[in-house]
């Protein structure tokens, strides 16, 4: 499985680069990566409540992890298989 786009997610919301977390939305082909950061990118320019800006992120960095580590749970399914 490819986590280069979640990586990439970590990344740019770490350091803030909501530019570049935009594109990302926009080219990834994870639909619920897409939907999460468009969430959060509204919540953090228009919500004047910060805690739904937080409650955002943390729905976004959630969903990255739950990803990852669906993919690495299929990687060594799929690992098992072969051997």
């Amino acid at each position: 499985m490819e986590t280069v786009d979640y990586d990439k997610a970590l990344y740019y919301t770490h350091r803030s680069q909501w530019d570049n977390l935009l594109i990302l939305m926009v080219r990834t082909k994870d639909d619920m990566l897409s939907k999460r950061i468009e969430q959060f990118l509204h919540a953090y320019n228009f919500e004047n409540n910060y805690g739904e800006v937080e409650k955002k992120l943390y729905s976004l960095l959630r969903y990255i992890d739950h990803a990852v580590e669906i993919g690495h749970e299929f990687e060594d399914a799929e690992y098992a298989y072969l051997t």
